[in-house]
């Protein structure tokens, strides 16, 4: 047995999984937020979506057969809540994904979160020209390191397509960038 189905039958185990929870969030949450945090653009969404993800992570637990690695499980949950949570706000005040995601990148600046330069703020808006799942799969390549069969487990989709898609991506987010 390895160390990831022993963590597993920690966390499903009612006499460890407190402990083994507390140790999943030691583990994780920080790699999460960003991944959502590069979703989602504003801090505080962030936190939200992150609780969120990690109270479905707690109830869903014992569900988890172990058909894909733990951390991508996760990652695809914490995904799909964030793409929830855009939809969500987008819908609430009336507007497109697309135009909420613009939003969140204007708003950028003024977070005191945010601390990044100019060509960071470039880049963040460049990447929020990209359809939703373009961005996402840029953000977890280039900036996560997310090997694609990873990403595949995460996305639910092909290794090829994932690979089209951040090629893609990689060529509208430079022509962008040279623009100027």
């Amino acid at each position: 047995m390895n160390s990831e189905t022993e963590f597993i039958t920690r966390l499903q185990d009612p006499t460890s999984k407190e402990a083994a929870f507390r140790e999943l969030l030691q583990l994780y949450k920080e790699r999460l937020y960003w991944h959502i945090r590069k979703i989602v653009i504003s801090h505080d969404d962030a936190d939200d979506v992150l609780q969120n993800t990690f109270i479905k992570v707690y109830r869903s637990i014992d569900k988890f057969k172990g058909e894909s690695k733990l951390f991508s499980w996760m990652y695809r949950i914490a995904t799909n809540e964030s793409i929830t949570h855009i939809n969500k706000n987008a819908k609430r005040i009336r507007i497109t994904n697309e135009e909420h995601q613009t939003n969140a990148i204007n708003k950028l600046t003024a977070d005191v979160y945010f601390e990044g330069d100019a060509i960071q703020l470039k880049l963040q808006k460049a990447i929020a020209t990209l359809p939703q799942k373009q961005q996402m799969v840029f953000n977890m390549k280039y900036f996560d390191d997310i090997k694609y069969k990873d990403m595949a487990e995460i996305l639910d989709t092909s290794e090829g397509a994932l690979k089209a898609s951040y090629h893609i991506a990689v060529k509208k987010i430079e022509a962008i960038l040279t623009s100027d």
